[in-house]
């Protein structure tokens, strides 16, 4: 519990670290406001009733001021890895957030800034823990005390950085690898993570910090594998570490094994190059804590992926919502070619809704999952998600989620899924289902509809060459999906019965 309650703004809350705080903020007692700039993609918390929720932009100074009256203590998590890029747009980009985030601080005279940054000598940098780096630099910069935590390899369920292990050691038996394999870190729990977010509120001194935040093991990324591999019951991994992976060929490659896209994989394996082992360990004095173990801490998010009880993904951070999104009957963004498919059922509303919220991950499309696979692959080898992201849980969805290479932008139980594409084509496509009521002749015997669509918005010339590309496929495969769906959902409602 922290010495005393306050008002406290999260900026990055809808992210994989900010999702998880938020609660442990709430339990300590204080009041939070949460910073987005999209707030309704917070209402896939279960937190987001007992918040405030304000619209601001980091980019935009004009909006900030107004989010930070009455605020005592401010969260920086924004962290822009998920936009694939490096370089200097990336660095100028993250620094003009820190800056606008700095003087809105500093105009509300808060108490503190606390900020989650990335553990590294700063003599000894890639591109992205540079930027990091700088950030804190700048939030530190002003009036307002700053504790930046540094942080290393943060392994929970559905961390970047724990799915990226956990797919190059459950899909490779035999690696081989770049030499960054054998670069030392020192991983942490991102429960201890969260404690030390926390509990640096209590530090009553109004002085700038800079805290390096780790486990207590000193690893390789290879002993982080056979690790894995013995907690997960795999057979021992043979991994072959070779100099002559770039990074960009080692991107690529991580990119097509596991669920992170090239653009994502190129900053996090940049950064894996680097040895980032705790130097100073002043958070001792400040907050004393013994952090798990990094095998404990594996367990654990291999226990949570296992029983579906994954609170937030990483990929959950990279929503940008569609200016609009397909309505019934016509999407109001302009001209769309779109797939109907209507079928009459006696399935009841809730049978129906579990069949088509159950789609994707391990359940798979209904048709052709072989189609969607190869969908998945090529969409990986040019830069896309593609399947591997997977779902968080087997049927339950929320709003702003991914889901494989889609994000749910629309999830109401017994009514409806709206998803948008998040594959590479050339426009924006969405797949939604909706239960109507039936109003045909055969309405007495089936009294509901499931009316299925598929929505495409084509960029150019080569947007609609690429629709009526796809028509066979579509229709084969969409009609086809209709129907097992209604299929499964009256087979589950006579199984009840």
């Amino acid at each position: 519990m922290a010495d005393h309650q306050r008002t406290v703004l999260v900026a990055g809350a809808t992210g994989y670290v900010g999702g998880r705080l938020v609660p442990k903020l709430l339990e300590d007692g204080h009041k939070v406001r949460v910073l987005a700039r999209t707030p309704s993609r917070a209402l896939k918390y279960d937190w987001s009733d007992q918040v405030e929720l304000v619209t601001a932009d980091v980019l935009d100074a004009d909006t900030l001021g107004p989010a930070f009256d009455g605020v005592d203590v401010a969260y920086y998590l924004v962290h822009s890895i998920g936009a694939g890029s490096t370089g200097t747009g990336f660095a100028d980009t993250e620094a003009e957030a820190a800056e606008n985030f700095r003087a809105a601080a500093d105009h509300a005279g808060l108490e503190r800034i606390v900020y989650l940054g990335g553990m590294g000598d700063s003599d000894d940098l890639s591109e992205h823990l540079a930027s990091r780096h700088r950030v804190g630099e700048i939030l530190a910069s002003g009036n307002t005390p700053t504790t930046e935590l540094r942080a290393a390899v943060i392994i929970g369920s559905g961390s970047l950085s724990f799915e990226m292990l956990r797919y190059l050691t459950e899909v490779l038996p035999v690696m081989v690898t770049p030499s960054w394999v054998r670069t030392r870190c020192q991983p942490i729990a991102i429960r201890d993570v969260l404690y030390y977010l926390t509990r640096v509120l209590d530090d009553t001194e109004h002085v700038d910090r800079v805290l390096d935040i780790g486990g207590p093991d000193i690893v390789t990324y290879a002993e982080m594998m056979q690790t894995f591999a013995s907690v997960a019951g795999l057979p021992k991994r043979i991994i072959v570490p070779i100099p002559v992976l770039t990074p960009t060929l080692s991107s690529r490659w991580v990119g097509l094994v596991t669920p992170l896209p090239a653009g994502v994989a190129r900053p996090l394996i940049d950064s894996l190059r680097y040895e980032v082992v705790q130097r100073n360990h002043d958070i001792d004095d400040l907050v004393p804590h013994e952090p798990i173990p990094f095998r404990e801490a594996l367990e654990l998010a291999v226990r949570r992926t296992r029983t579906e009880a994954v609170d937030t993904r990483w990929s959950d951070a990279g929503f940008t919502p569609a200016d609009t999104i397909p309505g019934d009957p016509e999407w109001a963004g302009g001209a769309t070619y779109a797939d109907h498919q209507t079928v009459s059922t006696a399935a009841d509303a809730d049978a129906l809704y579990v069949a088509f919220a159950r789609i994707g991950g391990a359940n798979g499309y209904y048709v052709a999952d072989w189609a969607w696979w190869l969908r998945g692959l090529f969409d990986k080898l040019i830069g896309g998600p593609g399947l591997r992201r997977g779902r968080r849980h087997p049927v339950d969805l929320r709003a702003g989620e991914s889901l494989d290479f889609w994000r749910v932008v629309n999830a109401d139980a017994g009514e409806q899924l709206v998803l948008e594409a998040e594959m590479k084509v050339p426009g924006k496509a969405w797949l939604t289902w909706r239960i109507e009521p039936n109003t045909g002749d055969d309405a007495d015997e089936s009294p509901r509809q499931l009316h299925q669509v598929a929505f495409f918005a084509p960029k150019g010339l080569f947007g609609r060459a690429y629709w009526f590309t796809m028509l066979p496929f579509h229709w084969l495969i969409f009609r086809r999906m209709a129907h097992a769906i209604v299929s499964h959902a009256e087979e589950a409602g006579s199984a009840e019965r």
